[in-house]
């Protein structure tokens, strides 16, 4: 699969002759870390058309951005049936008081364009309604095909704008998807946009895959499958296509995770019926054992500065989460809650580890600090598991079985645990990984 590239991701300051962007107003500001924040209304018309052949660009771009912020439970886009004015000239000061009146508080206009070159290019600019102010101008050029690439950028700039957080609507998901009968069922690998946009196959089916992973600049993944006789942990391309098996082992290996830099892939290594960690540098190919217990050692993750790895172990009786230094020294043990807890994920931020709980018959997805304390769950379906974070470490998406087994679905869950929401695939779907934000990893 060819990589999407920007031409140009041009962030400009555009700003009006005789406004500048002040700092936003209370009515425009909203902090990601209270669960009871109330969304904020935004009224997103469609974008101006520079002729009559943009105007679908324009409707489909502001459709996207309204769906993002929309779906992050911080925005309460306004529906464009009770626009009582129209955007015609994105380069004038809107009427105020024409979006007062139904109630918005930050108000976004943009205009699409297709230039001579080919090229589309997008403005957009957000306005404070009761400050009266514009926050934010921004301009982009791409390829008419990566239009919503663009949206899903310009959401991102909104986001980051309002909450002071980095957005996530500009990233991509791999997962699994599953069809066929329970008794021989099918495990492709699949990738799409981080709103269930543009699903794309990678694999053909022919062969089980499980547990995939982006690595730091989104081009490459780790997966465990059963090609031949065992399984064993695969490095796919996403520019190539290409697939190769990680490191000549006998023995099964399984449950693989990038270092945050790339050069190496942490995974377990079964012997006998035993399983430890591992590390590979993937340009030497070296191998480094990091633990060695009789226990099942397994799900290692790499804090965000490398220096620490999160795995689970049943060395103390059941299934815990413990912590050890990158090197294998100082493994000891964080998790203390009922019941046994697994597959941890470190947050991006540094703060937090997801992981999965399993008590009393149900699986849920949980957060702790990152030496076990505040212990809290936020998901609340019948069997939900395998967490995986958005790059900006504010929301996480996992997979939930149905009760009953009656198939599986990719959910996302904000850290308050108040904005929990089905990511739609093409059928059954399981073991979602996030990736990086890709403005960062494409270029220009």
């Amino acid at each position: 699969m060819k990589k999407i590239v920007l031409f140009a991701a041009l962030v400009m300051g555009l700003i009006l002759p005789g406004w500048v962007a002040t700092p936003a107003l209370a009515a425009l500001q909203v902090d990601v870390t209270q669960g009871n924040a109330k969304p904020i209304p935004i009224a997103i018309p469609d974008f101006v058309p520079s002729a009559p052949s943009d105007a679908q660009a324009g409707a489909n771009i502001a459709a996207v951005v309204r769906a993002d912020l929309e779906r992050s439970g911080i925005f309460k886009p306004i529906d464009p049936k009770a626009f009582v004015d129209h955007i015609a000239n994105i380069n004038t000061v809107p009427n105020f008081a024409n979006w007062r009146v139904i109630n918005a508080q930050g108000l976004v206009t943009g205009q699409a364009t297709l230039q001579p070159d080919g090229r589309l290019r997008v403005d957009f600019r957000l306005w404070d309604v009761y400050g009266e102010t514009q926050m934010l101008g921004q301009q982009f050029f791409t390829q008419p095909e990566n239009w919503r690439r663009i949206a899903h950028l310009v959401s991102d700039a909104i986001y980051q704008r309002i909450t002071g957080e980095k957005g996530y609507f500009d990233t991509r998901i791999v997962f699994i998807s599953e069809s066929g009968p329970a008794t021989k069922r099918i495990k492709r690998l699949m990738v799409m946009d981080e709103d269930g946009a543009n699903p794309n196959p990678l694999t053909n089916g022919s062969y089980m895959v499980l547990t995939p992973r982006f690595n730091p600049t989104a081009q490459m993944i780790a997966y465990m499958s059963y090609i031949g006789t065992k399984p064993r942990v695969y490095l796919f391309d996403m520019e190539t296509g290409k697939q190769e098996v990680l490191g000549d082992f006998t023995n099964m290996t399984f449950s693989p995770r990038f270092s945050p830099d790339g050069s190496k892939v942490a995974l377990s290594l079964e012997t006998n019926g035993n399983s430890d960690i591992y590390v590979m540098d993937l340009k030497s190919r070296a191998i480094q054992r990091l633990t060695n217990d009789p226990a099942i050692d397994t799900a290692p993750s790499f804090s965000p500065d490398g220096s620490k790895i999160a795995f689970e172990s049943d060395r103390g009786g059941s299934q815990q989460i413990y912590v050890m230094n990158a090197d294998g020294s100082n493994q000891h043990r964080i998790s203390f809650g009922a019941g046994r807890n697994g597959t941890p994920v470190w947050s991006p931020r540094g703060d937090l580890i997801a992981f999965t709980k399993q008590a009393g018959g149900r699986f849920d997805i949980g957060v702790m600090g990152t030496d076990g304390s505040g212990e809290r769950l936020i998901s609340s379906g019948w069997e939900d598991e395998g967490p995986t974070w958005a790059p900006n470490g504010r929301v996480l998406m996992f997979t939930r079985t149905l009760e009953g087994g009656r198939g599986s679905q990719i959910w996302s869950v904000d850290v308050t645990g108040r904005n929990e929401r089905r990511v739609m695939t093409p059928g059954d779907a399981s073991d979602p990984a996030w990736s990086p934000l890709l403005q960062s990893t494409s270029g220009g």
